[in-house]
């Protein structure tokens, strides 16, 4: 419902008649809030302020506002409590648990289809159609959704998980929590969970199964009312194939899925020769030529699944075009194989035509539409401080004034030959006046360097300011912040269970959801994704994916996203040919 922006038509304080009467209707609409509880929610005096809205559909909606968050909502005279509610009070709807990647999803509006639930040993809540739930994810009890349950707990069991579960009415991270402080979930521990069933073996094993099967593909409009696609393949199903992903027959083929896949398997293989692989990639390790690269070749609307091929493996399809001397492989270590010869002269290469439109542009969802990404344009500049103020505000430039770097070496150029400090038997050297003195000289210079040459003057001037820089993603207003921008940081963690994982942060400057991101390492890598708040940041997340999967994150963030290197840190861990993961 808050998926997209709303329109608010009056926002006033609200009436002490107003305030009573929203008092006695929440203890009726949830009875299993105390007294006291409702008074603290509904305090007796603090500001509290009624918004009234229309949603992007249409929908008249009244907000309750306290302390600057959204604590309740009402639609059609129903009182619908917010994330930041739930937050305090956990227990207060019936709440359904889902995987961490269909956050996005939900978030972009649609609803959670019964695939997506993962159910805790000691069963399913049990809910009537159209009663209140709440929707948590594995590893958290704290809400991230409500939504209204389109059938009974029975009626769910008894469809065998299948088919649209709930209608989502908000979301962390929907409009309607834009407009409070934007604060991000509290963790709370799960009641039902068992610890052991969110291991890393345990996820490793069930997370790649349950994904395939959960993920919501996208929403259409039919008749106004949003419908999910998701694809209904049992878990039985799912578990005979860990591979890879999920294959969309092409529904105008009659041609057997085999040979389909056949087919698709060889036109990802010769794309991604084609297109992808350099000769500086080589040795290239063959789980990374399909990971990285085949899997991105893979036009949109299917997947690539080799287990369906007549080839079953990797290695025995590899090993056939090495037959047909496309490749030559190798066993560059113990049971690691990698490419390390591909004739690029080839007949099958040379003649591939490569499909239109390109399926290798990663989109990211905004909304109802997907959009290619592109990367913001970053430009550093310099803010003014206190201690150099004298040296610009001939300039009309004061205190916090920000400057590109060009501005500033103009400004300089400009101050020099206006006091006449140019020397005049060496135009290469100026002088320094006072002010020069006391701006960009150390304490222990300002009695023995007189002159300094024009490259070492700028340079200095450079270093004493401040940093700042402005983002500017395409068709957007420029972003402009003090401090310098983080880079994303991609390092490797040791794991209790000593296994590996790759760790990423400080994607969202860069206008990267980590969700978007997870989703497609989870695909490429074939490894368990999770994303989990940053430690020591607030309101960011990172994504942590098992194994070193560096290589896979380098090729998508440099190759696909075409993000500046000097802007990611730690692509030197990626593994070396030859070396296992």
């Amino acid at each position: 419902m808050f998926a997209k922006a709303f329109r608010v038509k009056s926002n006033t304080a609200i009436k002490g008649s107003d305030r009573r009467k929203l008092r006695a209707d929440v203890t009726s609409a949830f009875p299993t809030l105390g007294t006291d509880q409702v008074s603290v929610l509904i305090p007796g005096k603090e500001e509290l302020n009624i918004v009234k809205l229309y949603a992007h559909k249409g929908d008249a909606v009244t907000v309750y506002m306290s302390g600057g968050n959204p604590i309740l909502f009402e639609l059609e005279k129903n009182l619908y409590p917010t994330v930041y509610t739930l937050w305090s009070y956990p227990d207060l709807l019936p709440t359904f648990t889902t995987w961490p990647l269909v956050l996005e999803k939900l978030v972009g509006g649609a609803d959670l289809m019964l695939p997506g639930l993962v159910v805790p040993p000691a069963g399913l809540p049990q809910v009537q159609k159209g009663d209140l739930c709440a929707i948590a994810l594995v590893g958290n009890r704290a809400p991230i959704a409500i939504g209204v349950a389109a059938m009974s707990t029975a009626e769910m069991l008894t469809s065998g998980l299948k088919g649209r579960g709930f209608s989502v009415l908000h979301t962390y991270q929907d409009h309607l929590w834009r407009s409070g402080d934007k604060s991000s979930p509290p963790s709370i521990a799960p009641l039902v969970l068992d610890p052991a069933d969110l291991s890393e073996e345990k996820v490793d094993s069930t997370f790649q199964e349950d994904l395939r099967c959960l993920t919501l593909e996208g929403k259409e409009e039919e008749n106004g009312e949003v419908h999910q696609a998701c694809e209904e393949k049992s878990l039985s199903e799912t578990s005979e194939d860990t591979s890879a992903g999920v294959l969309s027959q092409d529904s105008t083929d009659s041609r057997p899925l085999q040979e389909q896949m056949d087919e698709l398997l060889q036109q990802c293989f010769l794309h991604a020769l084609k297109c992808r692989v350099r000769k500086a990639d080589l040795p290239l390790l063959t789980s990374t030529l399909l990971g990285s690269h085949m899997f991105s070749c893979c036009p949109e609307g299917r997947q690539l699944d080799i287990k369906k091929s007549s080839y079953k493996k990797l290695s025995k399809f590899l090993q056939h075009m090495q037959q047909e001397q496309i490749i030559q492989v190798k066993e560059l270590s113990k049971g690691v194989e990698s490419v390390v010869a591909v004739d690029w002269k080839h007949p099958r290469i040379t003649s591939f035509i490569i499909p239109e439109p390109s399926p290798t542009s990663q989109t990211v969802q905004e909304g109802s539409r997907e959009q290619p990404y592109h990367p913001p344009d970053i430009k550093p500049l310099y803010c003014v401080p206190a201690s150099m103020t004298l040296l610009f505000q001939e300039s009309g430039h004061k205190k916090g004034s920000i400057l590109e770097g060009n501005e500033v070496r103009t400004i300089i150029i400009d101050y020099a030959k206006k006091n006449e400090l140019v020397d005049t038997h060496n135009k290469n050297l100026v002088k320094l006046d006072p002010i020069l003195c006391d701006c960009i000289l150390e304490k222990d210079e300002q009695h023995t360097v007189v002159k300094l040459p024009w490259d070492s003057l700028l340079t200095r001037c450079l270093e004493k300011l401040q940093p700042a820089y402005q983002v500017t993603f395409p068709g957007q207003e420029p972003i402009v912040k003090k401090g310098k921008i983080c880079p994303i940081d991609i390092t490797l963690a040791q794991r209790a269970s000593n296994k590996k994982v790759t760790v990423v942060r400080n994607l969202e400057p860069y206008g990267l959801d980590p969700y978007s991101v997870a989703a497609i390492l989870q695909q490429r890598c074939q490894a368990s994704t999770t994303v989990t708040p940053a430690p020591g940041a607030k309101d960011s997340l990172q994504v942590q994916i098992q194994g070193n999967q560096v290589h896979h994150l380098g090729w998508l963030l440099l190759e696909e996203y075409h993000l500046p290197r000097k802007h990611i840190q730690g692509l030197e861990k990626a593994p070396k040919p030859g070396k296992k993961k």
